[in-house]
């Protein structure tokens, strides 16, 4: 699987972006996919991932404002940021996990990974 992320760039705190990652493959449904973050000096966290299914979970700081969504028929999993903050500036990673059944927070237990798109929020 080959993930292609983008839709990043500069915003004001307060404002919005919707990051896309397109898969490559015939078997993106079956995957769970997710969205990371590495900002400067700090490690690279999950902010939302979303199951074959499409359960979802969302980190505890980006609950209420971020939405994941996937579109099987696109082969493309969504990242809607609203209300953005300074402290959401940092690259955001897709991720694929090949793995059916629930949600996958475990950022180890990701296969596939797409460049970063960076996200940068002025305040």
């Amino acid at each position: 699987v080959q993930l292609q992320a983008y839709g990043g760039g500069l915003v004001q705190a307060g404002g919005f972006l919707r990051l896309s990652c397109a898969a490559s493959g015939r078997t993106f449904s079956s995957y769970g996919m997710g969205w990371f973050r590495q900002a400067p000096g700090k490690e690279r966290e999950l902010v939302a991932a979303i199951s074959s299914g499409g359960s979802r979970h969302y980190a505890d700081s980006v609950k209420g404002r971020f939405t994941i969504s996937r579109d099987n028929a696109k082969n493309t999993v969504y990242l809607q940021m609203n209300s953005l903050k300074p402290e959401d500036t940092a690259v955001y990673y897709c991720a694929a996990v090949s793995r059916l059944g629930g949600v996958t927070t475990t950022r180890e237990w990701y296969d596939y990974w797409g460049q970063g798109t960076l996200v940068t929020v002025s305040s």
